[in-house]
C-alpha cells in the first residue's frame, strides 16, 4: 500500500502563502500547536524546494523549537535544477530526475510513514495538479494581505473534494482537500 502523501501550508484568507511568518504569528495558538503536532506526527521524509531548503537551512539547524526536532533529522528531499551539494543539512538529498515520478516512487517505497510536500509555491502547486499530493491542508488565518497565491491565475478549473474543516481559538480553519475524482 502507498504512503500518504501530504501538503500543510498556511494561507490567508484571499489565498496569499507567500512569507507566513509575517502575518501568521499573532494567531497561532494552542489549538494550532497541536494540530501542527499532529500533522507532523508519523512523517519520515519531506520533499522541499530549493528556495524553501535555502531559508530553512539557515535557520533550523540551529533553532531551538520545536519544530525544529522534527525537521532536522527528517529525511530532507530537495527538487533543484541549480543546487549541487546539499550536504550542509543533515539528512538532505537532491532529488534527481522528474519531481513527480521521484514522489510517486516515494510513496510506493514500501516504507512506513508519510510523506510530506514542505513547499515552496510552485513545488505543492506543481505536484498537487499531478495528483500525487493526496491531501492538502490550508491553515487559513483571519488576515488578508498582498503575495503569491498557491493556485494563481495560470492554475485551470480544478475540482476539489474537502476531506475535513478544523476550526481553532484564534479564528483560525484547518481545511483538508484531496483533488476530486
Amino acid at each position: 500500500m502507498a504512503r500518504t502523501v501530504i501538503a500543510h501550508l498556511f494561507n490567508s484568507v484571499n489565498g496569499v502563502v507567500e512569507s507566513p511568518d509575517q502575518w501568521q504569528l499573532d494567531s497561532f495558538g494552542p489549538d494550532d500547536m497541536a494540530a501542527m503536532g499532529e500533522a507532523i506526527a508519523g512523517i519520515t521524509d519531506v520533499v522541499i524546494g530549493r528556495v524553501l531548503w535555502q531559508e530553512w537551512a539557515g535557520y533550523w539547524p540551529t533553532a531551538d523549537d520545536p519544530f525544529a526536532q522534527f525537521i532536522n533529522p527528517v529525511r530532507k528531499h530537495v527538487i533543484s535544477t541549480t543546487l549541487d551539494d546539499v550536504s550542509a543539512w543533515q539528512g538532505s538529498s537532491l532529488v534527481e530526475g522528474d519531481p513527480v515520478e521521484f514522489v510517486r516512487s516515494l510513496a510506493d517505497n514500501g516504507e512506513q510513514g508519510s510523506v510530506s510536500v514542505a513547499g515552496g509555491i510552485d513545488t505543492v502547486r506543481s505536484l498537487f495538479l499531478a495528483g500525487v499530493i493526496d491531501e492538502l491542508t490550508l491553515n487559513t488565518h483571519p488576515v488578508v494581505g498582498a503575495g503569491r497565491r498557491l493556485f494563481d491565475d495560470t492554475v485551470p478549473i480544478t475540482r476539489l473534494e474537502l476531506v475535513s474543516t478544523r476550526p481553532t481559538s484564534t479564528g483560525n480553519v484547518y481545511l483538508t482537500y484531496r483533488l476530486r475524482p
